[in-house]
């Protein structure tokens, strides 16, 4: 097999937090791709090329390393699991995207630290502390400013992101449990194809998922449909690579960046920003969000278990 070890490459940080900038660029470029499809390519299509391509682009890899794409019988299922939260999760990111400006989405979507951090508490049995508690707390409180002027505006649709932060929470744990034992790239391979063959079968057992899909469609929408399978699939290796070459405590900071590039590239696509207190939410989410890294990194460096402080 000739993927490296982690053990064999050497830190780089500054590589590192080139390659997690480079995500927080492309993630909601890729976003915005599909936020422009939401009106006339149906979800299922979206979702159908979005890991298609991701297939495409990683099978060829996997197989040139001469690695499997069938997990063993323990992974099976975990794979399986990751991969259909995996689409959940995105399919309801896409369908958030149809109705909320881009920066609300994401920031919205950004409470999951939190919903991480309770998760870790209540199922994994991890210690939490009062000053992340506090945290969350204030982290939940930013999250619906930036929810209240979106549900007068369009309603339900607006708690889809919260829901995409639940759902990915739940997709990390699932990564956590089995990264050891496979490689990123081949996971992604592997998640690429089972999407596939989850999708397909629904695609042509229900009809409206394809809805006004055809071949002959406009040499744009091509582009975008293949630009939101492209970038999506870049940009999650980029965020991959970059924890290749740096600490996961340099780099994750810089993740909350994806939220002012999101919005100005809402702003330059779609002329859209945060209301008043959508924007003094936003800040507060960021903020909390942000001091629970900052003091997961300084306990880290002091060389404790998760406190009980």
């Amino acid at each position: 097999m000739r993927s490296l070890s982690l053990r064999m490459i050497p830190d780089r940080p500054f590589l590192g937090i080139l390659l997690m900038l480079a995500f927080c660029v492309l993630a909601p470029l890729g976003d915005s791709f599909a936020k422009l499809l939401g009106e006339t390519v149906a979800l299922g299509i979206l979702l159908l090329l979005r890991f298609g391509v991701q297939a495409v682009i990683l099978v060829p890899i996997v197989l040139w390393q001469r690695s499997s794409l069938v997990p063993s019988h323990r992974l099976m299922l975990w794979t399986c699991l990751r991969t259909g939260l995996h689409i959940i999760g995105i399919g309801m990111m896409f369908s958030a995207l149809r109705y909320l400006p881009l920066a609300d989405a994401l920031a919205i979507a950004f409470v999951m630290p939190f919903i991480m951090l309770l998760l870790g508490h209540f199922f994994m049995g991890e210690t939490v502390g009062p000053h992340r508690i506090t945290a969350c707390a204030v982290g939940f409180v930013g999250t619906l400013m930036v929810i209240q002027p979106n549900f007068v505006e369009v309603g339900y649709p607006a708690l889809l992101p919260l829901g995409v932060a639940v759902v990915f929470s739940l997709f990390m744990m699932v990564t956590r449990t089995i990264a050891r034992d496979i490689d990123p790239v081949r996971l992604q391979a592997i998640s690429g194809v089972q999407a596939c063959f989850f999708l397909g079968p629904v695609i042509v057992l229900w009809p409206s998922a394809s809805d006004g899909f055809h071949l002959n469609m406009p040499t744009d929408t091509w582009l975008l449909l293949l630009g939101v399978g492209v970038i999506g699939t870049v940009a999650h290796l980029f965020m991959t690579w970059s924890l290749r070459f740096a600490p996961a405590s340099t780099v994750a900071p810089m993740q909350y960046l994806e939220i002012p590039f999101g919005t100005a590239i809402g702003w330059l696509i779609f002329s859209d920003l945060p209301n008043g207190l959508a924007a003094i939410g936003i800040c507060i989410t960021v903020l909390a969000g942000l001091y629970v890294i900052l003091r997961e990194r300084k306990l880290a460096r002091l060389g404790k278990a998760v406190p009980a402080a």
